[in-house]
């Protein structure tokens, strides 16, 4: 019993918008449900080979369009209530196939606009049957199962997208994880407890997790969330590149260890608004038709790549450390990272010249379009108390957007804020914000498929816009169905080229992950790919 007790006190940038992990779409709410709930399949953090998690086996037919799963029959929701296949099926034909729920899983899930059938054999054995091949379908059950028993009422009522909001008793959250929420309060802390009925074990044969409380204080500001981490009151911290110098000195004298982990997966991009839509409610177009036909120009587009001083942004904000990104997947994510794509370089004469061959004018150092209206625009990204650096990042590229006589307001607002103007109202110009990438390209389709739910530059489109976005369409149909790894690299590759070609986003730069742990925690082996608490049931507190 030695290993038992003790906790872990990390911090949270902002409040989850949700406890349900369907209508999760912020990677706050993604990381408390991920605590909580858990899907059939995983991925190994040091391989990224895909190993079962909630299923235990799996058998595949020979043609690869059905897959049967045998479940794990020791899995229990935090209730008591044993997990069975009943809640597989419910997750996938009531919730994420469900038309009345906005799931961005459901992208995902959909291949050539058909879904998957999915049904019981019994207790403990379901059957995916895929309408076509699906290379990526082991990794893609990854997706967190939700309990039938508890939502099924909210389903049939079409409450659910309303379900398990943040209003919602923490004793209310069901799932099968290695804690569970036992207390929320807003704008200060999360709490979680160990689930003393998890399925887990050690190889030695201890029941899992060990430690008994997590502990997440919401600290919107990543300076604060330094200081606390050296005054003791966190465990953990991200390092950014600006905090290495002053932390690396006290590592043995505070008694922690910054791991440096390589290039992570989390992008800063720019996304200039191409929605050529009808507002119903203004019945005006959601981007002003002026505004709207500098941003539908490649030419304009690739100016302002070229004038994204990346080496800036790389020595100011990161104190040197990271690179530049030129594409949509991270060198982390392996085998399907190209580095072979488009790269604008930082030159604003190039920039300037592109401008002027699309018929620009400069004038008393404004610059004009061709029919003479003045290039200004509003350029919204999240605040620093976000707890990220994007502000400061858009404050360079403003700065420099300037330089070409581009009049370019500065709008830093909450996290939350700028959400909704990009997923609601459509109520913006440029923005700065960033994704989560990973090892998979198809997991991205939710952004790069012409209907995608985060097809951010033109969201909502009834059929591809462009020739372009008709061919990515393709390819990630395609990719889906290839199950010839080297085949599916000749395919996304062709999308990390056509991307950067067409510039839909405009990447910046890639920081280093790294973290900053206390040394008093034992089974600790971070990874890039999984942080330094992937293994989070498996970790201890040092006696």
């Amino acid at each position: 019993m030695g290993r038992y007790g003790g906790s872990l006190v990390e911090a949270t940038s902002s409040d989850p918008k949700t406890f349900n992990d369907i209508m999760a779409t912020d990677a706050n709410s993604a990381s408390v449900t991920g605590l909580l709930f858990e899907g059939l399949t995983t991925a190994d953090p040091f391989t990224l080979k895909v190993i079962p998690l909630l299923a235990k086996s799996w058998d595949v037919s020979p043609d690869g369009l059905q897959w049967t799963f045998h479940l794990r029959n020791d899995v229990q929701w935090f209730d008591g209530v044993p997990f069975t296949a009943e809640d597989v099926v419910f997750t996938f034909n009531d919730l994420i196939y469900n038309p009345d729920i906005p799931s961005s899983s459901k992208d995902i899930f959909t291949i050539e606009g058909k879904p998957f059938k999915v049904e019981k054999i019994d207790t403990y054995t379901v059957r995916f049957t895929l309408p076509v091949k699906f290379a990526p379908f082991l990794r893609s059950l990854g997706q967190n199962i939700l309990p039938k028993h508890c939502l099924i009422d909210a389903v049939k009522s079409k409450k659910f997208p309303f379900t398990w909001g943040i209003d919602t008793a923490p004793s209310q959250i069901i799932g099968t994880g290695p804690f569970m929420l036992s207390e929320y309060h807003p704008g200060e802390r999360l709490v979680f407890k160990r689930n003393p009925h998890y399925w887990k074990r050690s190889t030695a044969g201890d029941q899992l997790p060990y430690l008994d409380k997590i502990i997440a204080l919401i600290i919107s500001d990543s300076q604060a969330q330094l200081l606390k981490f050296i005054d003791g009151e966190l465990d953990a911290t991200p390092v950014g590149g600006s905090d290495y110098p002053l932390l690396k000195p006290m590592e043995s004298k505070k008694n922690f260890t910054i791991y440096e982990e390589g290039p992570d997966y989390d992008t800063n991009f720019l996304c200039l608004n191409q929605n050529n839509r009808v507002n119903p409610n203004t019945h005006k177009t959601f981007v002003d038709p002026v505004k709207l036909s500098w941003f539908t120009n490649l030419q304009f587009r690739r100016a302002i790549a070229h004038a994204i001083d990346k080496q800036k942004i790389i020595e100011i904000i990161n104190n040197g450390f990271g690179q530049p990104q030129n594409g949509p997947m991270s060198p982390s994510s392996g085998f399907f990272y190209t580095p072979h794509v488009s790269v604008y370089d930082f030159n604003l004469d190039k920039a300037r010249s592109i401008l002027k061959n699309a018929g620009f004018t400069l004038k008393q150092g404004s610059l004009f379009d061709p029919a003479g209206h003045a290039v200004e625009f509003n350029f919204y990204t999240a605040n620093s108390s976000s707890g990220s650096s994007r502000d400061e990042i858009a404050a360079i590229i403003r700065s420099d957007l300037e330089r070409l006589g581009m009049k370019v307001n500065l709008v830093p607002v909450e996290f939350n804020v700028l959400v909704n103007k990009l997923m609601s109202s459509f109520d913006w110009d440029m923005v700065m914000i960033g994704l989560t990438g990973g090892v998979e390209p198809h997991f991205g389709q939710n952004v790069w498929y012409s209907s995608g739910g985060l097809h951010l530059w033109n969201p909502q489109e009834a059929k591809p816009a462009t020739d372009w976005e008709k061919r990515m369409d393709e390819i990630f149909d395609q990719g889906a169905q290839e199950l010839d790894e080297n085949k599916r690299k000749v395919l996304y590759d062709e999308f990390q080229r056509i991307v950067t070609n067409e510039l839909p986003v405009i990447y910046t730069v890639l920081g280093v992950d790294m973290y900053a742990v206390r040394n008093k925690f034992g089974n600790l082996t971070p990874t890039v790919n999984g942080g330094p608490f992937h293994n989070i049931e498996e970790i201890y507190e040092k006696k």
